[in-house]
């Protein structure tokens, strides 16, 4: 019977480690690689040759999001499988639509699952569990709902200020524009979000990821 080779990187050894015992109930897996340290790691893929990366997200030095992204530029045939502590839409949407990783799973998973989804993407296919679906499409749906506000990159630059307490003085001064420039821009924010204090402004934005 032939197994699927899989690698493991993780900054928590006990993470590793906690894989490696579920992984080791299966004979179907074989861990041929595993590393806490995302630069050794991937100099070791130049030498191994797993068919699935079990990559954690939040690390240190390297991102999941940086490995992910060199894997698929340099190791194309290599399936990568993300394992978080969340399944925020935004980081959801640049893994799989960006990057096009096969797997989206979150840490809380269980085994049945943890199994399914490595299997599924072995197969070939994508798995992404129910929590990173149900938040991708959350996400989605807030990217088209503020493409629909036509808010410009500079008035976002100031909803972002605003949010941090800056009068239009010093955001002018950080945005190396006038005073009266910055009046204009709140003046068309707060008509195209249809917003009537800095407060609710603030809320509104952050409901919709912009800031």
């Amino acid at each position: 019977m032939s197994t699927i080779k899989i690698a493991l990187l993780d900054d928590h050894q006990i993470v590793l480690d906690g894989l490696k015992l579920l992984l080791s109930t299966d004979q179907r897996y074989d861990i041929i690689l595993e590393d806490t340290h995302a630069l050794y790691f991937l100099e070791q893929l130049k030498t191994s040759t797993p068919d699935i990366v079990l990559t954690d997200i939040m690390m240190p030095i390297k991102s999941g999001y940086e490995v992910a992204k060199h894997i698929k530029e340099h190791f194309p045939h290599i399936a990568v499988i993300a394992l978080s502590m969340n399944g925020e839409g935004d980081l959801a949407y640049k893994l799989i639509h960006d990057i096009q990783i096969e797997g989206y799973i979150l840490k809380t998973t269980d085994r049945n699952e943890l199994f399914n989804c490595i299997n599924e993407v072995y197969k070939g296919k994508t798995y992404y569990c129910a929590e990173v679906s149900e938040q991708l499409q959350l996400f989605t749906k807030t990217q088209k709902e503020n493409e629909i506000l036509h808010l410009t990159n500079r008035e976002i630059e100031i909803i972002q200020c605003i949010a941090k307490n800056l009068s239009n003085k010093e955001i002018a001064e950080q945005l190396f524009i006038s005073e009266r420039t910055v009046e204009t821009h709140r003046k068309n924010i707060f008509r195209k979000t249809n917003m009537h204090s800095a407060l609710a402004l603030v809320d509104f934005a952050k409901q919709r990821k912009i800031i």
